[in-house]
């Protein structure tokens, strides 16, 4: 099958051959029909997360359909459509997996970082950790769905019953939890890199509110600020920007050293929290309740082997919404 191989971190991705894995006991094999490009990519072939499997096919949003099933799959037959989210396998055994906290496991494996992902034309997960995709989504359309989605919704239940929500870096995620956050009747405040038009013009044209550089205050006091931006400080910007009590929720694997700040800005009972993977309970609620929205993505899809152009252009910040990888059709 083809592959694009992350070889040594730090370094593009190489077109490769290589053999159709085969599926083992409670795994299936899929046929990839689209897998999304994630910031947490670029953070996996950047080197700044440790000890990747090497070589690495990454990409952990995944949509596709059952090719084979290993013995003891009991959920999935062949033929039918699945999403595969990051979290791709944990204990079963640990107080945080047996507490609904799997997300927190210390043994957990996460797909496209220590399992192979979905760059690729097949890619082999446990059936465990695989999802039934809603049937209004094409399978491009659905792919943003499996982290940008599943986080973004993590990170607005972390924001309590906020209803004014600040939104910092207004990429895959933002884009798709504003439609959620609007839905549930927030007032939506969208932050993006400072002279960042298009994106300004975005957020508005999908949340109906306010739109400016991350470093403007908003006009009102926010109850909550989800940050999905890598960027360390924006968190001392977020907390300065929320009304006492709030809360600041940094929504990313990885993120820039915050920089120090004054405990005043952090006083009256003001709260920072991070969030972290997401459960199998996350990916079936919000999975029901994006076509109840219904939640839109906006995508720009890239041939499998344009990945390493996929990735250039989210660093660079060169669209709107979520690119996904679409490998030839097996």
């Amino acid at each position: 099958m083809q592959a694009m191989i992350l070889r040594a971190p730090r370094g593009t991705l190489q077109p490769a051959r290589v053999p159709r894995p085969e599926p083992g006991p409670g795994q299936v094999l899929i046929a990839v029909a689209a897998c999304a490009v994630c910031r947490t990519d670029l953070h996996v072939v950047d080197g700044e997360l440790p000890d990747p499997k090497l070589p690495l096919i990454p990409g952990h949003e995944i949509v596709g359909r059952v090719v084979a099933t290993g013995p003891g799959v009991e959920r999935f037959a062949p033929g039918d459509r699945v999403g595969v989210p990051w979290l791709g396998w944990t204990c079963g055994e640990c107080e945080y997996c047996r507490s609904g906290r799997e997300n927190l496991c210390p043994r957990a494996r996460f797909t496209g970082y220590q399992i192979d992902g979905g760059y690729a034309e097949y890619a082999v997960a446990d059936a465990r950790y695989c999802f039934a995709i809603p049937p209004r989504y094409a399978d491009a359309e659905a792919a943003p769905l499996l982290c940008a989605g599943l986080i973004g919704f993590r990170a607005l239940r972390m924001a309590g019953d906020a209803r004014r929500l600040g939104l910092y870096g207004f990429g895959a995620a933002a884009h798709i939890i504003a439609q959620v956050a609007r839905h549930q009747g927030c007032e939506l405040y969208s932050f993006t890199r400072p002279g960042d038009a298009a994106a300004q013009a975005f957020a508005r044209r999908l949340t109906g509110g306010w739109a400016g550089g991350s470093d403007e205050p908003p006009p009102v006091a926010l109850d909550a600020a989800l940050i999905f931006a890598p960027v360390g400080a924006l968190v001392p910007a977020a907390l300065r920007a929320v009304a006492p009590g709030g809360v600041v929720v940094c929504a990313g694997i990885h993120m820039s050293d915050i920089p120090s700040f004054p405990y005043e800005w952090l006083w009256r009972e003001r709260v920072i929290r991070s969030v972290a993977n997401l459960t199998r309970r996350d990916a079936e609620d919000f999975l029901a309740l994006a076509p109840q929205v219904p939640v839109v993505t906006e995508i720009h899809e890239f041939p499998l082997a344009a990945a390493n152009e996929a990735l250039a252009a989210l660093r660079d910040g060169r669209f709107t919404g979520a690119a996904v990888l679409c490998p030839p059709a097996a």
